[in-house]
């Protein structure tokens, strides 16, 4: 089995190098191929020379002030912050889990596995600074269709539009406009945001 392709982003490189020992401990499942300051995410994330499989992004004290949109496409991302105000500005560019900064080798492995698996983490004591930060929670002012709730259990598991169209057998175009139609009903910015308010409104379950 080939190792995960990671690449670990932070500006202080003490913490690339913290990242790197944690990683360390699952030698032979990972294998970090670059490291970089998150002058990455204006200057390489369109193309990077080696695509990676999972960014690891150690945010730091200071957020970076224009945040890429992970939500179409490009490797998933698991965000370190290192203080709870910093973490709807995090969420709301579609990372796949945000966890605290202090954490052990068998969470961040874990957290890794379910990002590239399309599974959404969200430490618990971070999480209700998240949803009421970035949108209040309240049932849908329209009640989701079938197929809608359909389209929504496949964003949970991180497809694009085009792989749910693959599965559902409609085109790309159809699962676009039932993309819109949940993220209007649910008042949700992102598809990230749209499965984390579903989930909490018992819609779906991850």
């Amino acid at each position: 089995m080939e190792p995960l392709h990671i690449l670990l982003v932070a500006d202080d490189p003490l913490a690339r190098m913290g990242l790197a020992m944690l990683l360390s401990t699952h030698a032979g499942d990972t294998a970090v191929i670059n490291q970089a300051d998150t002058t990455f995410f204006s200057d390489g994330w369109s193309e990077p020379q080696t695509p990676p499989d999972v960014v690891v992004w150690d945010v730091g004290w200071t957020a970076v002030e224009t945040l890429p949109v992970w939500d179409e496409g490009g490797a998933p991302v698991v965000a370190l912050a290192a203080d709870e105000g910093q973490t709807a500005v995090i969420w709301s560019c579609g990372v796949r889990a945000l966890l605290r900064r202090e954490l052990d080798p068998e969470r961040l492995w874990a957290a890794i596995q379910a990002a590239v698996h399309g599974l959404i983490v969200l430490d618990p004591e971070l999480s209700d600074g998240v949803v009421t930060a970035v949108s209040p929670i309240t049932l849908p002012n329209e009640d989701l269709t079938p197929r809608e709730l359909e389209v929504l259990q496949y964003l949970a598991k991180g497809l694009t539009n085009k792989a749910i169209a693959q599965h559902l057998g409609v085109s790309e175009h159809t699962i676009k406009f039932h993309v819109n139609a949940l993220l209007s009903k649910l008042g949700a910015q992102s598809r990230t945001e749209a499965v984390v308010l579903a989930t909490r409104q018992g819609l779906i379950v991850l």
